[in-house]
C-alpha cells in the first residue's frame, strides 16, 4: 500500500483478473482499494490544479482577488478512469475557511467520483462504445434500427439515470466528509462546486452553488461562436414555477440558435426550480438586503445571519437543517461538430462578464494555452470598469478545447504536474507579495490577517489555516466590496460547536 497506482494502472490490472477469472466482486473491491489516495495526488499524471501546470486538452488559470486569501480552487484530470475521459471542476470557498474548504473539495470529490461513476467493466457496464470516444455508431439497417430503437432509449435512460446517482453520491459522501473532519470547521464555511466529465462525445456535469459551465459553439449559418449556459446558477430565489411566457421567451431564443438544443436546456432550467420554496419549507428564510436588493440570501429563521448568497453548497451545516442541501443539479449533453470549448469559472468572472463576452474573449484569445488567463485578466478589468470601489472577487476558469487539440508546446509532458508543496508555496508566496503592507480587511472570504503575515497553504498545513480565524467577530458589511458570499456569523459561532 506504500505505492500510489494511477486510474489507468488499475484499469488495467483489473482487466487482467477479469481475464483470469477473477469474480466480479473481487475485482471491484481490488479497484477501491488501488485509487489514488490524497496524499498521493500530486504524483498522478495529467492530473493539473494550478498555474504552473500543462496540459493537452485545456487551459486553467486563477488569479486573487482584493478581499484577502485566494478561495477558488480548480482542477483538470486528464484520462479519468478511461482512456480519453477529462475531468473539470471549478470550487469557491466562502466564510472563515472556505480557502480550506475549496481545496479539500478540490482533492477529495474527484475520488469519490472515480469510485462511483459507472466506467466500463465498473456498475455500469452498459455504457458501450459510443462513450469510449467514438462520436457515431456504424448505421444498422432500417429494420433492425426499428427494432433496436426502443431498447436503446432504454438503455440510454438507464445510463443517464446511473450517472446522475453517481454524481449525487459522491456529492454526498463529499458533504458527509467535510461534517465528520477532525479539524475543518464546515459550520460557517462553505463551497461551491461545477464538475464537467467529458468522455467521448457527451458531457456529464454536476453542479451546485454559483459557479457556472458555458459552451462555446459556432453558428451553422453565421459561422460566428455563440454562447450555451450548461448549467443554472442555484440562488436562494429560483421559483417552484415559470411564467409560459418565459417559456416561449427562453425556447425562441434557444431555437433561433442552436436548433434542437432548446429541450435539454430547458429541461435543466426546470429541475432547478424550486429552491425558494424547500428552503422556506425547511424554516429557513430568503430576502434580501436593503443595500443589495438584487443578491437574495439564506438567514437562519432565529438570526440574521449567516447570508448566504446561494442554495446549495458543500460544508455550511449551520444551514443545513434549514434548507441548504449539498444535492448536485445534474446535466448531459451531446457533443456536436459545432461545440468548440467548454469555459467553467467562479462568479469572480460571471459577476462581469456575459456567457456571450467569455465565449467571446475566449475564442479571440492568441494561444488556446493562454486562453484561461486571457479571461482572468479581461474579467479584472471589468471589474475596475464597472466597479471601481469595490474589490475584485476571486476568480478561476478551466478551458476544455473538446477537440483535444492545443498550441504545440515545447516543453515535456513531465512538467504537466507540479508537487503539492511547491504549487502551494508559489500560491502563498504570490498572495503574501500582492497582500503587503495592506490594512486587515474583512471582506468575502473573511480572513483576518494583519500586515506582513505569511498566508499557510490550506494544502501544506490545513490545521493552522483553521487557527488563524478563530475568536474573531465577522462581519462581510464591513469594508468596500460589492457581494459577500456570507454577510455574518451567526452570534453563537464563536462558541465551540459539535456537529
Amino acid at each position: 500500500m506504500g505505492n500510489c497506482q494511477t486510474t489507468g494502472t488499475a484499469a488495467a490490472a483489473a482487466r487482467k483478473r477479469r481475464g483470469n477469472g477473477g469474480g466480479t466482486q473481487r475485482g471491484g473491491k481490488s479497484n477501491r482499494s488501488k485509487l489514488p489516495r490524497e496524499e498521493y495526488l500530486h504524483l498522478v499524471p495529467g492530473r493539473i490544479f494550478s498555474n504552473e501546470g500543462r496540459s493537452i486538452t485545456s487551459s486553467i488559470y486563477t488569479q486573487q482577488g482584493r478581499k484577502g486569501i485566494n478561495q477558488d480552487a480548480m482542477i483538470l484530470w486528464e484520462d479519468f478512469g478511461v482512456e480519453g475521459g477529462v475531468l473539470c471542476g471549478v470550487f469557491d470557498g466562502h466564510g472563515p475557511h472556505g480557502h480550506v474548504v475549496a481545496r479539500k473539495v478540490r482533492d477529495a470529490l474527484p475520488l469519490k467520483l472515480l469510485a462511483s461513476l459507472p466506467f466500463p467493466g465498473g456498475a455500469a457496464r452498459r455504457i458501450g462504445l459510443g462513450c469510449l470516444g467514438r462520436r457515431h455508431a456504424p448505421l444498422a439497417p432500417a429494420s433492425e434500427a426499428e427494432e433496436g430503437k426502443e431498447n436503446v432509449e432504454d438503455e440510454e435512460e438507464a445510463l443517464l439515470s446511473a450517472w446522475r446517482e453517481a454524481f449525487v453520491k459522491s456529492y454526498k459522501a463529499m458533504d458527509k466528509e467535510l461534517l465528520s473532519h477532525p479539524s475543518l470547521d464546515c459550520f460557517c464555511s462553505g463551497s461551491t462546486a461545477v464538475t464537467l466529465f467529458k468522455l467521448g462525445s457527451k458531457l456529464y456535469m454536476g453542479n451546485i452553488g454559483d459557479s457556472r459551465a458555458v459552451l462555446g459553439s459556432k453558428d451553422d449559418i453565421s459561422g460566428s461562436m455563440i454562447a450555451l449556459q450548461l448549467t443554472v446558477d442555484l440562488k436562494p430565489d429560483l421559483p417552484s414555477t415559470i411564467s409560459i411566457s418565459s417559456i416561449q421567451f427562453f425556447c425562441l431564443i434557444e431555437l433561433k440558435l442552436v436548433g434542437l438544443y432548446c429541450v435539454p436546456t430547458f429541461a435543466a432550467v426546470l429541475s432547478a426550480a424550486g429552491e425558494a420554496e424547500r428552503i422556506k419549507r425547511c424554516r429557513g428564510r430568503v430576502f434580501a438586503l436593503q443595500d443589495e436588493p438584487e443578491v437574495p440570501r439564506v438567514w437562519l429563521p432565529f438570526d440574521d445571519a449567516p447570508g448566504l448568497a446561494m442554495a446549495r453548497a458543500f460544508g455550511d451545516f449551520c444551514l443545513k437543517d434549514y434548507g441548504v442541501i449539498s444535492v448536485p443539479e445534474f446535466f448531459h449533453w451531446m457533443l456536436t461538430e459545432r461545440d468548440q470549448f467548454v469555459v467553467l469559472a467562479s462568479d469572480g468572472v460571471w459577476d462581469v462578464l456575459s456567457n456571450q463576452e467569455v465565449v467571446d474573449i475566449v475564442s479571440s484569445s492568441p494561444t488556446r494555452s493562454s486562453a484561461a488567463k486571457f479571461l482572468v485578466e479581461a474579467a479584472a478589468r471589468e471589474w475596475k470598469l464597472k466597479y471601481p470601489t469595490s474589490k475584485m472577487d476571486d476568480c478561476a476558469v478551466v478551458c476544455l478545447y473538446l477537440d483535444g487539440k492545443m498550441d504545440p508546446d515545447p516543453e515535456s509532458a513531465e512538467n504537466s504536474t507540479c508537487s503539492v508543496a511547491y504549487c502551494s508555496y508559489e500560491e502563498c508566496t504570490n498572495e503574501a507579495c500582492e497582500t503587503h503592507d495592506q490594512e486587515p480587511t474583512l471582506d468575502r472570504n473573511f480572513t483576518v490577517r494583519s500586515a506582513g503575515n505569511t498566508r499557510i497553504s490550506a494544502v501544506v498545513d490545513e490545521n493552522r489555516a483553521d487557527n488563524m480565524v478563530e475568536d474573531q467577530s465577522w462581519s462581510g458589511l464591513e469594508g468596500v466590496t460589492r457581494v459577500n458570499s456570507l454577510v455574518q456569523l451567526p452570534r453563537f459561532s464563536d462558541e465551540k460547536v459539535t456537529l
